[in-house]
């Protein structure tokens, strides 16, 4: 698969693989059991650029292209899914929108301490009535003139605990149904947010995923990203990238399952030779390496679409539902190589499989990616 990729690529991967290798490969297995979020390890990937990867320089960031985001996105998850996730979702839902919808000093106040990891993002549109239906929100930012007031009851943030900079989805004109959809942006801090509960999730247990309260909470008029009425079309284009980052995740975790899997069948006996030399195993060391080396090739392709500045909607939807849907069942079989001891804590596949069940969850749901990839073949 190297043979894909630029010296410069090829460059970025090693140096965030040994990075990975010495700062959050000894701590993963704690991170999970104590849903920690590690400060220490994050303030060193913030002097990476990793929380800046696609922002320019003049702003903070080290203006790398959507290829190295995926690859560095793919190798924190490949060691602990819940930074990788972190870091999709920032770089992804909040730097990203910021760059492209916001004013010259909207990216002055926010991009740059969120590119140097000083301050984390969030993308909060998910309600306890509203998931896939992004249209359905209820949470109202209502201007009187001067500010807007913000009622909202947001669940499932990713990032949700440490998030500083939050893009809130919310009707600034309540009687205009899909067109009365904006989005203001609202910091920690703020008299009437409140950050809620840990949400005590089955995988990815080292992200902070929390529910996000807002009470006639003032955010200021010029906290609007973009115009009113744009909101969906903002979030549109931020899933499209989002969903590049949670795939290149996927990717990660399916490469470790699948690591860990023949690294294991060629050391455990049974029958008197290692178990890789029974055909049964071979079958599903095969088809997991297939399957992981499809999920690149994707996820790859719609980097490079989308650093081409071409649409990337089809091409996005289709890395993100393949290589989602590959973590799952690589991790899977991953477990079945290790028998009883893949369902041990005592071995990290059994992490490997429960972050990668989410995967095929946020960002959008399989089901959601089928139908807009059927619309773009069907020409809808």
């Amino acid at each position: 698969m190297d043979i894909l990729l630029s010296e410069k690529h090829r460059a970025v991967r090693r140096s965030v693989r040994t990075f990975c290798e010495r700062e959050i490969a000894p701590i993963a297995k704690e991170l999970d059991q104590e849903a920690r979020f590690p400060w220490d390890v994050v303030e060193k990937m913030g002097k990476l650029g990793y929380f800046g990867i696609q922002a320019p320089k003049s702003l903070g960031g080290v203006a790398m292209d959507s290829v190295s985001y995926v690859i560095i996105v793919e190798e924190i998850s490949k060691v602990c899914a819940g930074l990788g996730l972190c870091v999709a979702v920032h770089n992804g839902v909040a730097v990203f929108p910021l760059l492209t919808f916001g004013t010259p000093e909207q990216k002055e106040k926010w991009i740059k301490p969120l590119a140097a990891g000083r301050k984390i993002g969030a993308f909060c549109l998910t309600e306890p009535n509203v998931g896939s239906d992004a249209a359905g929100i209820e949470t109202t930012a209502l201007s009187d003139g001067v500010r807007y007031v913000v009622n909202a009851n947001k669940v499932f943030v990713t990032n949700g605990g440490v998030a500083d900079i939050c893009l809130i989805f919310a009707r600034t004109d309540p009687r205009a149904g899909r067109k009365g959809i904006s989005v203001v942006v609202a910091e920690r801090g703020t008299p009437g947010f409140v950050v809620g509960e840990l949400e005590d999730l089955c995988g990815v247990r080292s992200n902070p995923v929390n529910s996000i309260r807002l009470t006639d909470c003032h955010v200021p008029l010029e906290n609007l990203l973009g115009k009113e009425g744009e909101g969906l079309r903002i979030g549109l284009v931020a899933l499209d990238s989002g969903r590049i980052g949670i795939a290149a995740q996927a990717l990660g975790i399916a490469q470790a399952g699948l690591e860990e899997a023949v690294r294991y069948a060629r050391q455990r006996r049974q029958f008197g030779e290692p178990i890789a030399k029974q055909q049964a195993i071979q079958m599903m060391i095969a088809d997991m390496a297939t399957r992981v080396d499809a999920a690149r090739l994707l996820v790859f392709r719609a980097a490079v679409t989308q650093d081409r500045g071409k649409p990337f909607t089809r091409e996005s939807a289709m890395a993100k539902l393949f290589a989602s849907e590959t973590a799952s069942q690589v991790t899977d079989m991953a477990v079945q190589i290790h028998g009883g001891y893949g369902y041990s804590k005592s071995y990290p596949v059994e992490r490997y499989y429960r972050d990668a069940r989410v995967t095929r969850i946020y960002e959008g749901t399989s089901e959601i990616h089928r139908i807009v990839i059927a619309r773009s073949v069907l020409g809808e």
